[in-house]
């Protein structure tokens, strides 16, 4: 049987080592304008609505009603100067650096994995005095960046195996490894759908994506089999399949969930009159909060939102589509992929269509570093959405 090797030299960008960090006036091209809008307009929309779910639990819990609205405009804040910069750096410069990122992203999931689990076995956060922040964020960006430089550094290799598929397999199976082990399931998901769809884009030959499901299933099923796993998602699933099983334990917050988003009818009991929130449905600011949007705003402006963050994931999609290098194409169809598969997996679970998981509802639910994180992502996309416009003109 042949040995397969790597030429680690094929993955090693050396255009991008000579790229600038900002690109000279001349090269520059301008940012999309109606990308930014729609960004703004859903943090906007996500601001509004994180205080009305918010401030009663922040009240009972905190004292203080606007605790969650006041640290979450702080990050807003932050991740909107951080887009703006980030959208005016050059992204090919992200390339140099993807291997040292995901190092750098696997080193922090060690991290949290070895020192910091609380007791009851989750290693989901890096805590640093008051401040803390969850490495599987960064983890997600790292492979969107890792995987867009192999595929466009081996565009016409992605057809083989050694190229198109082992370097992809050996580091998505890393990450995803160290995710599952700090008892991060949503987390494990996203990073396992954002990868084979890296893959999808990148030309990964289509025979090989058997290979891929089969190597899922089977990791689901030694999961699974595993005591620690099999009790926390064997309660997931029972939960999910018949929620009133136990609806004072872990069916109660999919109960209430359903609850509120029936309550809501065409036009919603107004913004701020949602009732579910009082202590109904568990943390409604966190992964919940998309049915007291429906409670207070309805189908009506229930579907608005999602019609925005389709306009989104769409415009995101055509910056990618018209970017004049791949690499910048890949990054720019990672990251909106990446807020794309949030959407619709937090309102699958949410809806009772899929088991919970604990996915947030992207530039909605309350949480510093996945809004810093998501609109930094923002950022890179109007980054490439430059080279777009220089393409078009």
């Amino acid at each position: 049987m042949k040995a397969i090797t790597i030429d680690l030299e094929s993955f090693i960008p050396v255009s991008a080592a000579k790229e600038r960090i900002f690109e000279p006036k001349h090269r520059r091209g301008k940012i999309d304008v109606t990308f930014l809008v729609l960004v703004l307009i859903l943090l906007t929309f996500g601001l509004v609505m994180l205080f009305s779910a918010s401030y009663a639990f922040a009240f009972y819990n905190e004292g203080n009603s606007f605790y969650y609205i006041e640290r979450q405009l702080f990050f807003a804040v932050a991740g909107v100067a951080a887009m703006l910069f980030v959208s005016q750096v050059n992204y090919k410069i992200l390339q140099k650096y993807s291997l040292l990122l995901f190092a750098g992203s696997v080193a922090l999931l060690l991290i949290a994995d070895i020192f910091m689990r609380d007791q009851y076995g989750f290693a989901r956060w890096i805590y640093i005095g008051s401040f803390s922040f969850q490495p599987s964020e960064i983890a997600k960006f790292a492979i969107i960046v890792l995987f867009a430089h192999f595929a466009a550094t081996n565009a016409d290799k992605m057809q083989t195996f050694k190229y198109g598929v082992l370097p992809f397999g050996i580091c998505l199976g890393t990450v995803a490894l160290l995710v599952i082990l700090s008892r991060h399931l949503s987390g494990t998901i996203i990073i396992l759908a954002l990868g084979i769809a890296m893959m999808w884009f990148g030309g990964t030959k289509m025979r090989y994506f058997a290979m891929l499901v089969g190597a899922g299933a089977a990791a689901v099923v030694i999961v699974l089999v595993v005591p620690a796993f099999m009790e926390y998602a064997g309660d997931r699933v029972t939960t999910w399949l018949d929620p009133y099983s136990d609806p004072l334990g872990e069916g109660f917050q999919t109960i209430q969930s359903l609850i509120a988003i029936g309550s809501g009818g065409l036009w919603g009991t107004g913004l701020g009159n949602s009732r579910q929130k009082y202590l109904y449905i568990p943390e409604p600011q966190n992964d919940f909060i998309f049915p007291v949007v429906c409670e207070e705003l309805g189908f009506i402006g229930a579907s608005l939102i999602l019609i925005l963050f389709a306009l989104l994931i769409f415009r995101g999609y055509f910056i990618a589509m018209h970017c004049s290098d791949k690499f910048g194409a890949l990054l720019a169809a990672g990251c909106i992929t990446h807020i794309g598969l949030q959407v619709v997996l937090n309102i699958a679970v949410v809806t009772g269509t899929i088991p919970n998981t604990g996915i947030s509802l992207p530039l909605f639910s309350y949480g510093g570093t996945a809004l810093l994180m998501t609109l930094g992502e923002m950022g890179v996309v109007l980054s490439v959405s430059k080279k777009s416009a220089i393409k078009k003109n």
